[in-house]
């Protein structure tokens, strides 16, 4: 697609590795989710398979068209539960002709939350907005070598897309922000080789936490922007009362966080102790208004947790909608609404 000049705006951590078709089947979201929105945003119509062997064309091209119930926003997200995705109509966007990233040092989160805040509260809608404690800058600099600062107690790498000037001006005010919030240091891609070298210390976070113990555990919860704080004192808290070590990184941007549970999985006890860490860090999301996943879905691991963000009465009814799609259950069976 960019060879032509177009772009998929949701930009998945695991774009080198995922599918379109995983991507509507989870409604996928990414690293620019801030400014583009997730992957449902951009499914236009599709093409499905009943359990029952009927073929099905949902949506269209069109953007306005109300005559019959959203179904093709039924089917995104939901897991392989209700058809199978056969064909999928995708809204391109022209890719951009610039992207400015930057980095800021914070030495805590709660200033670097603060910054979150200002640059939303200030009307400006960045492409990029990520976030890693002192953990993941640690293990990053350590597997690629970018130069971080190790000492401190939080990085954002910020920035934005679009024509030259007006994205350059963008991360130029998100700079500024950062620097009268009283970031430790700064630095913009038009003082380093390329933005790539800046957003590599967010995309590599994953491989190199992988690096730190014998299983990386990725989570996904998200809280309300203003919460942020309190989610990542909590998952502090709950990770020492369990002992189970955690970093912490994610889309600051729209309160999505991940936390990644660092284990052996041959120390004695483990298992009860990374349960007992998930229930409670999902505990905690819902309790600040959050949820057990912002973009990763229920699957069959957060499946027992479900109950616990939505109740009863919703669970009830998303059994109802399965039904209606998968009367004999054949189709993923005790995922979502099974």
């Amino acid at each position: 697609m960019e060879a032509v000049g177009l772009m998929y705006p949701p930009d998945p951590g695991s774009r080198h590795a995922c599918t379109i078709g995983g991507n509507v089947a989870t409604n996928a979201g990414g690293l620019r989710g801030l400014k583009y929105g997730v992957t449902g945003d951009y499914i236009l119509g599709l093409e499905i398979v009943l359990p029952t062997g009927e073929i099905i064309r949902t949506g269209g091209t069109l953007k306005k068209d109300v005559a019959g119930y959203d179904l093709t926003h039924l089917i995104v997200g939901s897991e392989g539960t209700l058809a199978i995705v056969t064909e999928i109509t995708v809204a391109l966007v022209p890719k951009p002709e610039h992207e400015a990233i930057g980095v800021a040092y914070f030495d805590d989160l709660a200033t670097a939350s603060a910054v979150v805040e200002t640059v939303i509260g200030a009307g400006i809608r960045p492409a990029t907005l990520e976030f890693l404690d002192q953990t993941c800058i640690g293990v990053v600099e350590d597997f690629a070598n970018l130069g971080l600062d190790t000492d401190a107690g939080a990085l954002l790498v910020f920035g934005d897309d679009g024509a030259t000037d007006a994205a350059e001006s963008t991360a130029r005010r998100i700079e500024q922000i950062c620097q009268d919030h009283g970031a430790r240091s700064t630095t913009r891609s038009e003082s380093i080789t390329s933005a790539g070298e800046l957003l590599a210390a967010r995309r590599c976070t994953l491989p190199a936490l992988s690096r730190r113990a014998p299983v990386a555990m990725l989570e996904d919860v998200g809280v309300p922007r203003n919460r942020l704080v309190e989610m990542v004192e909590r998952i502090g808290e709950i990770s020492k009362e369990h002992r189970v070590e955690c970093a912490v990184f994610g889309h600051v941007g729209d309160g999505n966080l991940h936390p990644t549970l660092l284990v052996d999985p041959d120390e004695p006890g483990i298992e009860e102790r990374i349960d007992a860490t998930i229930r409670d860090m999902f505990d905690a999301a819902i309790s600040l208004g959050g949820t057990i996943t912002g973009e990763h879905g229920i699957g069959i691991a957060k499946r027992p947790y479900q109950e616990r963000q939505l109740g009863a009465d919703q669970m009830a009814l998303l059994a109802r909608v399965k039904k209606a799609f998968d009367p004999a259950g054949i189709l993923n069976p005790g995922k979502l609404g099974s």
